[in-house]
């Protein structure tokens, strides 16, 4: 595997790089420590750069107008986007735009410009709703929303939990079991409407998180057009499942992102810090960290910029190189952020600085998109076969 950047990819990084120092940085200084968004004045400048760039909806497909950018440099791109105080769940702020739920780029053509066009435009939001009371790990297994049939019509009962921004959603993807099949097999997506009489968000739920919070949401006899059924009948949690491994390595970009920031804090502060007649970075104990957080930090890089390149590759399998990288970055940036908290001491947990949003916001990593231990699971049935699992 190659890790040298091509001219054009240096070029990118840089140009991220200098967006978020000199643009991001900046006004973050003057919000909340906790807050999510920038001023409307602010954000409407920074979304004209980021289209002048023409690193606008970066995760958008390039026949639906996005920039074409390959994994690899996504990933390269997602690093530098996440080193400042929110960029671990809204990195630079959402100013590079986002690709809605990117399961409805298999939508039908109806769908589509129902759903999929308005909320490349910005005009609707979606929410992704999985997830169910019963559990969240094995979602397929666990899901009892129930789907019945009737005319032309499908009948939705049932309850999900944890699903972000459901608040805010005007439309819902939606997984119901719609057969006796107790396994994957047996779950239908729908795209439904959150205007629709029987669909409540019950609560807020609030996180680790300092925003994006999550929501329960309860159906009761909340009916969908049968044309509104995304992708097969029976055959939903495919739609769900086919994108998070691809997903998932931007995602663990973004933990590297912030554990590479945490570590050069920690850096400048034991060169400048003072304690028992010397500085911070002249004692071994301090020196150890530093060097564990570097090998953390290059074990990290490499596992995302493999399963990256992997997926660049035309024809090749990287379920098992995207699960490694979620995993290990994660865990990764846990502990550097953790490290890097300790070399400050009382300082480095206080909001004045950026550490302890994300040592409670990189908690929540170790759990979203599959949890370490179903990562684990993954690499153990790829690397064993399915017998063993």
């Amino acid at each position: 595997m190659d890790l040298t950047l091509t001219d054009t990819q240096q070029m990118i990084v840089a140009t991220v790089r200098r967006f978020v120092q000199e643009e991001i940085v900046p006004r973050e200084a003057h919000l909340d420590p906790d807050a999510g968004a920038l001023p409307p004045d602010d954000q409407e400048h920074l979304l004209g750069m980021t289209r002048e760039m023409g690193f606008y909806g970066l995760d958008i497909p390039e026949e639906f107008g996005g920039p074409g950018i390959d994994v690899t440099t996504r990933a390269l791109m997602a690093i530098e986007m996440s080193q400042h105080r929110a960029g671990l769940y809204n990195p630079c702020y959402g100013t590079f735009g986002g690709a809605g739920l990117a399961q409805l780029y298999e939508a039908t053509d109806e769908q589509k410009e129902k759903y999929l066009y308005p909320t490349l435009r910005g005009e609707k939001k979606g929410c992704f709703a999985l997830t169910e009371p019963s559990g969240g790990s094995d979602p397929a297994r666990a899901i009892q929303t129930r789907g019945v049939q009737d005319g032309e019509e499908w009948v939705l009962n049932g309850s999900k939990l944890y699903i972000s921004g459901a608040d805010k959603a005007d439309f819902a993807l939606v997984f119901a079991r719609t057969s006796d099949d107790p396994g994957r097999n047996g779950v239908t997506a729908f795209l439904v409407d959150t205007n629709s009489p029987g669909f409540m968000v019950r609560r807020v739920v609030h996180t680790l998180r300092s925003t994006h919070y999550a929501t329960e949401l309860q159906f009761e006899n909340l009916r969908v057009p049968a044309s509104n059924i995304l992708g097969e009948l029976n055959r939903g949690f495919a739609i769900a499942n086919d994108r998070l491994s691809r997903q998932r390595i931007p995602y663990a970009a973004g933990c590297l992102g912030v554990a590479i920031k945490a570590q050069a804090m920690a850096i400048d502060w034991a060169k400048s810090r003072e304690t028992f007649g010397s500085l911070l970075a002249e004692k071994q104990a301090v020196q150890w960290m530093i060097v564990d957080n570097e090998i953390d930090i290059r074990h990290a890089r490499w596992c995302v910029l493999e399963a990256a390149q992997k997926a660049d590759t035309p024809g090749s399998q990287f379920r098992t190189e995207a699960a490694i990288a979620k995993l290990v970055a994660t865990e990764a940036a846990s502990r550097v952020i953790d490290r890097s908290m300790q070399i400050h001491g009382g300082v480095g947990m206080t909001k004045d600085l950026p550490l302890e949003r994300w040592y409670r916001e990189m908690r929540i990593r170790r759990v979203g998109e599959g949890p370490s231990e179903v990562q684990r699971l993954i690499i153990a049935r790829e690397l064993m076969g399915g017998s063993y699992s």
